[in-house]
């Protein structure tokens, strides 16, 4: 885990530097600048657009009784986009844009689900067995006449 943080915190940087510096020496510094800033402006807008329309799902979903998972993984996905898309680099910026495309979400969603579901253990109340067989109490309840 400390490996992949501090190849996130060094390598990513460092990529996104060559990136800018290369795009940089090819259309110009101020047209990199600008376009940078300008994905950010574009990028916060679409990434508030979704999170209002997934908040608005996920409001849906409880009226209805019905548990929000996906629409609150979605959530997340949206909140790590506006992220990437506001943080300087076209590499990260390529990458939170796709997170806001709902398709692309949807991978990534499912992938999450899959991995968060193999850490999980879920115990339901017939799986549990609080005594031994031989130990079992049987019996009956009725109800109190007041």
């Amino acid at each position: 885990m400390l490996l992949r943080l501090f190849l996130l915190f060094t390598l990513v940087p460092m990529v996104e530097l060559a990136i800018l510096i290369e795009v940089g020496r090819r259309i110009g510094a101020g047209t990199t600048i600008a376009f940078l800033i300008l994905s950010g402006i574009v990028g916060a807008v679409l990434a508030r657009h979704e999170g209002l329309r997934t908040l608005r799902h996920i409001q849906e979903d409880l009226a209805a009784g019905r548990l929000p998972t996906d629409r609150l993984i979605d959530g997340l996905l949206i909140l790590a986009a506006g992220i990437l898309l506001i943080t300087p680099g076209l590499l990260t910026d390529a990458v939170g844009y796709m997170l806001l495309m709902p398709t692309i979400r949807r991978l990534v969603r499912n992938h999450l689900k899959k991995r968060f579901q193999a850490k999980i253990v879920v115990m339901r109340p017939g799986n549990l067995r609080p005594f031994p067989d031989d130990d079992l109490i049987d019996g009956q309840a009725r109800p109190q006449d007041e």
